[in-house]
């Protein structure tokens, strides 16, 4: 490569890292935007955890898959325009979900089957369309960064979902906290809201004072939950513009010559019984990959109930209000980064790139701050709750964003995306214990003991972090990538 090529090759390089990551971060205004609706549609249309649960382990799953099959899609196809189109589809289904009661004309109250069924439909069409988001990326990064240089520039790029997360989770916390309709002078709406909050929490019939409050706050704020749908809606929409006029595919494309990297014993051409043949090897067959994955499913466990359920128990749990709880989980994403970038720090200067060595000390840290959440009283004050959250969030998402790595560079850059298909899938089966599992458990436990549902979610989610952390051991000897010996 000339000087020229290599000063033109990192201008596009960091052009391709900046694009994909503000892309990216955007996937997440359009997709966890349903956990900071919750609670207001739990008070207006009286949906249960139970339901709420069932819904994120269906879109869980689907998402697992789709990102499997564009990871399949993503070796084959152009980036550029794969993700761009995947992110406009997702504005289309945000922006529906929010007028779902309109088209269905549900008024507030219990919400009919119908009603849920179609928030359903729309999150899983939603989750389809995610899946178009971090398989192009594995592609594109893999192609314009080399392996030795991977996890440090990866794990600064795998801060884009956290800092989508940390922003959605300030505007979303301002929205449920100050925009919707003032309803409190409407008697019907007050009594059908404090009937869904005492059907649905049964320790707040004793509790009168919490109750009124509670009623009061939700009933000052009835739809605000329609714009944490389209506010950020129209952010992605920018976005997914965006994506298409900076993004460009491989440095191919721009006419530059690819990364030397070590062979691979692959040809450019996917289809070729050689490739399938490299897919089976580096993939399908590496034990390597399907420990990260099996890693993965506990990793995301802990991740998903601190990001999907966080505003919803800070709430009950904690006694916090949307604002505070907005912050909180903000805060916990804004120190995933810090630890993403640590994580990645530390794989490559201290570990030799051997990214597996860094998730055993994560998930270690993970579970102590987990344990430590647990023992803290009720009392305790917001800013206390967020230090030790954060640290939470430090400590999991190195790991998350390390797997990603791991399995790229273990599958070469000829397989990428297909091993964090496989990886993505047994992050998302996780949804059946941080979906279903939680919300059904919260529901049972306060049925038979009011008010403490939430206390087995932190145990489980110590027990979770303790069983990842002893699966990251079973590579500890592991190299640290699949590429063969020059």
């Amino acid at each position: 490569m000339t000087t020229e090529q290599a000063k033109s090759f990192k201008y596009w390089q960091y052009r391709t890292i900046i694009a994909t990551m503000i892309g990216y971060a955007l996937f997440y205004f359009v997709r966890k935007n349903f956990s900071f609706a919750i609670p207001g549609l739990a008070a207006e249309y009286g949906i249960s955890n139970t339901s709420f649960g069932l819904i994120m382990t269906i879109v869980g799953l689907i998402y697992g898959f789709s990102r499997f099959l564009n990871g399949l899609l993503a070796d084959r196809v152009n980036g550029r325009w794969h993700m761009s189109l995947g992110l406009l589809l997702c504005v289309l289904a945000s922006f529906a979900f929010g007028f779902s009661p309109t088209i269905l004309g549900v008024k507030l109250g219990v919400a009919p089957h119908s009603l849920v069924v179609l928030f359903g439909v729309l999150l899983v069409l939603n989750n389809i369309f995610q899946g178009s988001g971090f398989p192009p990326c594995a592609r594109l990064l893999t192609h314009w960064i080399p392996p030795q240089e991977l996890a440090t520039k990866m794990s600064v790029w795998n801060t884009s979902h956290s800092i989508g997360a940390s922003l959605l989770a300030i505007l979303c916390g301002y929205i449920m906290g100050t925009l919707g309709s003032d309803m409190t002078g409407d008697a019907a709406t007050v009594e059908a809201i404090r009937q869904n909050l005492v059907t649905l929490n049964p320790a707040l019939a004793d509790d009168p004072a919490a109750l009124s409050e509670k009623v009061a706050a939700s009933a000052a704020h009835v739809g605000a939950w329609q714009w944490c749908f389209w506010i950020p809606a129209l952010f992605a929409l920018a976005g997914a513009a965006g994506l298409a006029f900076f993004l460009r595919d491989t440095p191919k494309s721009v006419g530059l010559p690819e990364l030397e990297v070590a062979h691979t014993k692959v040809e450019d051409n996917t289809n070729s019984a050689e490739y399938k043949a490299f897919l089976r090897e580096k993939v399908f067959r590496n034990p390597l990959i399907w420990i990260l994955a099996f890693a993965n499913f506990f990793v995301y466990v802990v991740r998903f109930a601190v990001l999907d359920w966080g505003p919803k128990f800070l709430q009950e749990a904690r006694g916090l209000d949307p604002m505070e709880a907005g912050w909180i989980i903000s805060i916990s994403e804004i120190m995933g980064i810090i630890g993403m970038l640590v994580a990645g720090w530390a794989t490559d200067k201290l570990f030799k790139s051997k990214a597996h060595r860094t998730c055993v000390f994560c998930m270690l840290g993970a579970a102590v701050f987990m344990a430590i959440f647990y023992f803290m009283p009720g009392t305790a004050p917001a800013p206390l709750l967020a230090g030790v959250l954060g640290m939470v969030g430090f400590f999991i998402y190195g790991p998350q964003a390390l797997i990603g790595i791991a399995a790229a560079n273990q599958a070469t850059k000829s397989a990428a995306a297909t091993a964090n298909g496989v990886t993505g899938i047994f992050g998302y089966l996780s949804t059946f214990v941080s979906g279903l599992g939680i919300g059904a458990m919260v529901d049972w436990v306060n049925r038979v003991n009011p008010g403490q549902g939430w206390n087995y979610v932190f145990l489980m989610m110590i027990a979770m972090a303790v069983v990842g952390m002893l699966i990251f051991l079973l590579m500890w000897r592991a190299k640290a990538d699949g590429y063969d010996e020059k």
